[in-house]
């Protein structure tokens, strides 16, 4: 338990705390709605078109379910709205773009050892290709969101 013996700067850790636990509503909602379209565009430019031949389809897999496609892009872009809309908000877009790099790196990581779990070796180059497709693509959803947030401050 921390002891204050100025009521001032325990008013000012107080609101410090409190402002860090509140989220911003209107700009996680918004900005997670421009992230998943960003995200799902971005998504059809790198791997729909410019990268199509580049990853082969699973055996016996059938054609590709765009409502799917769709909402998991909305998802994406509603997890990163989340975490930028977080206390005082991610607002500015080279600080979205960082974070949405780091995040990105480590997620496409693990989508991609835990796609190759059925699998005795791993291409990795396909793995580097898909690495750095998906920060290219979140980096650009991240400075979307971010540029929408410092919009509406």
């Amino acid at each position: 338990m921390l002891i204050f013996n100025n009521c001032s700067l325990m008013a000012n850790f107080i609101l410090l705390t409190n402002k860090l636990l509140i989220m911003n509503v209107k700009n996680f909602f918004i900005g997670g709605i421009v992230g998943g379209i960003v995200d799902f565009l971005m998504g059809w430019l790198i791997w729909g078109i410019l990268l199509k031949d580049t990853f082969p389809k699973p055996e016996g897999a059938g054609p590709e379910n765009m409502l799917f496609i769709f909402l998991g892009c909305m998802c994406f872009g509603f997890m990163l709205s989340y975490i930028f809309a977080q206390g005082e908000g991610v607002s500015q877009w080279m600080a979205g773009i960082k974070l949405a790099i780091g995040i990105a790196l480590f997620m496409s990581l693990a989508n991609n050892f835990f796609y190759s779990m059925y699998k005795d070796t791993m291409d990795v180059k396909l793995v580097a290709i898909d690495v750095v497709a998906s920060i290219v693509v979140s980096a650009v959803v991240g400075a979307a969101i971010a540029f929408t947030n410092g919009k509406m401050k």
